[in-house]
C-alpha cells in the first residue's frame, strides 16, 4: 500500500513538469523507516503526502523520482506537515539510485534526521551482492569473525559497508555487538545475480515492534556495463529477527575486511 501511495503521488503531484522532467532526467529512491520511538508517520515529498502510515521497519521499493532537489517531511502520524520532526532536502541525480532512512528517536545524543546512500545495483553475472547498512542509533558498533579470525573490528551507527560479490551459497558467521559483548553465530544464504540489502533497525533493550531487529531487502541485479539510467529495479523486503540479520550481514562485511566502508551523505 505504501509503495502504491508513493508511486501515485510522485507521478500526479511530484514531477518538475513532463518537458522539465524529461530534460532533468530519472533517479530512483527508495525509503526506510528506522526511526523506533516513532512507530507510525507519514512521510510527504514535495509538500504532498506520499507515504501515509509508513511503519517502523518498512523498507520501500525503489521508486522513479525527476532528478533534482526534493523536499522530504516526516510526520506523527495523522499530524499536519507544520508538525514535522524531520524536514531535509535530497537531491535526486538521473540514472543514481539511493535509499533514504529516517534516524534517529532512540538515543538522545543522535538528532532525528535523513541518512541518505547512494547505491549501486549493478552484478558480476553468477554472483550475488550484499551491502549492509547500520541504522540503529544504539547498537553500537559491530564485530565479524570467521573461522576464529575477527575480520571486521567495528561497523559503525549510519555506515554502510562497500558492496561485495560473492559466490552464491551458505556461509556461517560470528558476530559481536562490542557495546554488550553479545555473540550470535548464523547460516546465510545469499542468492546469484540479487543484490542484498540488510538494514539494522530498532532499539537494543527494546521491547514489541520496535525491538532491536533487522530487515533485508532483495533486488534483482543490474548486468555489469548495463546503464541504470531509467531501470527501476524490482524489489522484495522482508523483516527478520536479529540471528538471521547477523548470518545475512556478517557476509557482506567479512569479504570486506580491509576495504573499508563507503561513504554516508547525510541529506542537507
Amino acid at each position: 500500500r505504501c509503495v502504491a501511495a508513493l508511486m501515485c503521488v510522485l507521478a500526479l503531484g511530484l514531477t518538475l513538469g513532463q518537458s522539465a522532467a524529461h530534460a532533468a532526467g530519472t533517479g530512483h529512491v527508495r525509503v526506510v523507516h528506522a526511526a523506533p520511538a516513532a512507530p507510525e508517520v507519514d512521510v510527504y515529498v514535495d509538500g504532498a503526502k506520499a507515504l501515509p502510515d509508513f511503519k517502523f521497519g518498512t523498507v520501500t521499493d525503489y521508486i522513479s523520482l525527476p532528478a533534482g532537489p526534493h523536499e522530504i517531511a516526516v510526520v506523527p502520524f495523522g499530524m499536519d506537515i507544520s508538525k514535522a520532526v524531520i524536514k531535509q532536502s535530497v537531491t535526486v541525480a538521473d540514472g543514481k539510485l539511493y535509499t533514504v532512512a529516517a534516524i534517529g528517536n532512540t538515543n538522545p545524543a543522535v538528532t532525528p534526521a535523513l541518512v541518505a546512500f547512494a547505491d549501486d545495483n549493478t552484478v558480476v553475472p553468477d554472483k550475488a551482492k550484499v551491502r549492509v547498512y547500520h541504522l540503529s542509533d544504539n547498537a553500537g558498533p559491530v564485530a565479524v569473525a570467521t573461522g576464529g579470525n575477527t575480520v571486521i573490528p567495528n561497523l559503525a551507527f549510519q555506515s554502510a559497508s562497500d558492496y561485495l560479490h560473492v559466490p552464491a551459497g551458505a556461509y556461517i558467521f560470528d558476530v559481536t555487538l562490542l557495546n554488550t559483548s553479545t555473540k550470535v553465530s548464523q547460516p546465510a544464504t545469499l542468492a546469484a545475480n540479487k543484490v542484498t540489502s540488510v538494514f539494522a533497525l530498532g532499539e537494543v533493550g527494546g521491547t514489541g515492534a520496535t525491538v532491536f531487529k533487522f530487515a533485508v531487502g532483495v533486488a534483482d541485479g543490474i548486468p555489469n556495463g548495463q546503464p541504470q539510467t531509467g531501470v527501476a529495479p524490482t524489489a522484495t523486503t522482508t523483516g527478520l529477527p536479529v540471528a538471521l540479520w547477523f548470518g545475512l550481514g556478517a557476509l557482506a562485511l567479512v569479504a570486506l575486511g580491509g576495504l573499508g566502508f563507503a561513504v554516508t551523505r547525510r541529506a542537507r
